[in-house]
């Protein structure tokens, strides 16, 4: 690809991304619903649910960075949302007969749910510091805890948008949350694989999201999910691999459906 080219399809891109941006002003209720839920969810587990089973030290300190990746995951539904009605409306076939770029729909959406996703962060984590949360490492840390969390919410969009062209009706995205929620609630997010039936725990540490959310924890010193299994030895490592494999593979069945739409 040449300069001119490449620059072309960056300004085709950015006007995408001001187009997603501009939603945000005319739809705030969506954006702020967006912000609060999750907000909502780690007031209840760490209040009034609790629980907290096999875990030592202090749940909250365990909890947050759980419902830190477990927000990532939920994003999900809401970038299949806004692609399934974009294609009902048959505004993505009116981008596509236009001379721009032809992945900057793609791209301009996925800088959009970044972007939000990088704002949701910013407010869980103040609401975590208000409620009692604290990390036990320096700013080196929290950024490659904040790298981790924003890589498996990167890997979730394109896995969104790859679902939501296969849907292609906004009341499918319904169908999907059936999927979502066991999924992000059958992680280490509340609770500690151990204390939970052998089998259980297992399909647990396996999770994407746990990966995450135990990378996350170690980078802050936050108490960990026990255990001496692989999964847990090397969250780390798979709180990268996953989110790498999982995007290899969702984007490029993305890309080659976006290039069939109307055909």
């Amino acid at each position: 690809m040449s300069a001119g080219a490449a620059g072309w399809a960056v300004t085709d891109a950015w006007t995408m991304t001001r187009r997603e941006l501009a939603h945000w002003g005319r739809q705030p209720v969506q954006v702020i619903v967006g912000l609060v839920f999750p907000v909502m969810l780690l007031l209840m587990f760490g209040f009034l649910v609790g629980g907290g089973r096999g875990v030592s030290g202090e749940y909250i300190d365990f909890l947050v960075p759980g419902m830190l990746a477990l927000t990532m995951v939920f994003g999900l539904e809401a970038t299949m949302l806004a692609v399934t009605q974009d294609l009902n409306k048959g505004v993505i076939d009116r981008f596509r007969s236009m001379p721009m770029a032809s992945g900057a729909v793609l791209v301009g959406r996925a800088v959009a749910d970044m972007l939000q996703s990088a704002a949701g962060l910013a407010v869980m984590i103040a609401v975590g510091r208000a409620i009692g949360w604290r990390w036990h490492g320096g700013p080196l840390a929290l950024l490659g805890a904040i790298g981790l969390l924003l890589l498996l919410r990167f890997a979730m969009l394109w896995i969104g948008i790859q679902l939501a062209m296969v849907a292609g009706r906004p009341e499918m995205v319904q169908a999907v949350q059936i999927l979502v929620w066991p999924a992000g609630f059958l992680s280490n997010a509340f609770a500690t694989p151990d204390s939970m039936p052998g089998w259980l725990g297992a399909v647990v540490e396996w999770n994407p999201l746990s990966a995450t959310a135990t990378a996350v924890r170690d980078l802050l010193g936050s108490p960990a999910a026990a255990g001496s299994s692989w999964p847990a030895d090397h969250a780390g490592l798979l709180a990268v691999v996953w989110p790498v494999v999982l995007v290899a593979v969702f984007f490029l069945l993305a890309v080659r459906r976006f290039g069939r739409l109307s055909h």
